[in-house]
């Protein structure tokens, strides 16, 4: 794959272009902290946006769901499709409201999502997306089985149409505001992981591993 993602009318970036990019490295960098994405396609005249775990392998994106739902039937004929991948890093509260902002990082693609029909496949699929929400979890449970792989769909869509869009930093008022009496600054947000809740109906003897307590997602 070239270095940069593939420009199109689609995915070309016109309001505040300067935010954006088109570099691989950057998307997959953002793609690999999140944890859900938004599918976004169309049936007859109505419009869906579904929002879906999913994972990255390589230059692919991969999304599941249920044989027996209508975005996995849908989706799986390989009609055009978008997903989204935000995180909200801040609250940027400006001294006027119309220059008031957010601090993100964002990913749009656009594609065409496939089903995974061979069992290998949809298996390799699916640590993917196991490992990619909790490291280390695919080999500390039990994993599916063939009727198990036989209810779940899961789709690929290619990484080759997509940009980036990048907030940061503090408000930018206009000059006439600055003397405005009102605080202005940013108001950080992140996730933050809390204590593991242990299932009620588990041994007790049963500890948390190390990945359960010490639970973080990548950042780059």
């Amino acid at each position: 794959m070239t270095a940069d993602l593939k420009q199109t009318p689609k995915n070309k970036l016109k309001r505040l272009p300067e935010r954006g990019s088109y570099d691989r490295e950057k998307a997959y960098a953002i793609l690999d902290e999140g944890l859900i994405c938004h599918a976004g396609f169309a049936m007859g005249e109505d419009i869906f946006v579904i929002p879906m775990a999913y994972a990255r392998m390589g230059d692919v994106l991969v999304m599941h769901g249920s044989v027996a739902s209508r975005l996995a039937k849908t989706l799986s004929t390989g009609i055009n499709m978008s997903v989204c991948v935000t995180h909200l890093d801040g609250l940027v509260l400006a001294r006027s409201q119309f220059e008031s902002s957010m601090n993100y990082r964002s990913v749009v693609a656009f594609g065409n999502a496939v089903a995974i029909i061979d069992e290998d496949e949809k298996n390799q699929a699916l640590k993917a997306l196991t490992e990619h929400l909790v490291p280390g979890r695919w080999s500390d449970s039990r994993q599916p089985n063939r009727k198990e792989l036989g209810a779940t769909t899961v789709l690929t869509m290619p990484l080759q149409e997509a940009s980036i869009k990048v907030r940061t930093g503090p408000p930018k008022d206009l000059e006439k505001d600055m003397d405005f009496p009102s605080w202005a600054g940013v108001v950080p947000l992140k996730v933050v992981t809390g204590t593991p809740i242990p299932d009620p109906t588990q041994d007790s003897s049963v500890t948390p591993p190390e990945y359960v307590t010490n639970y973080q997602r990548p950042t780059r």
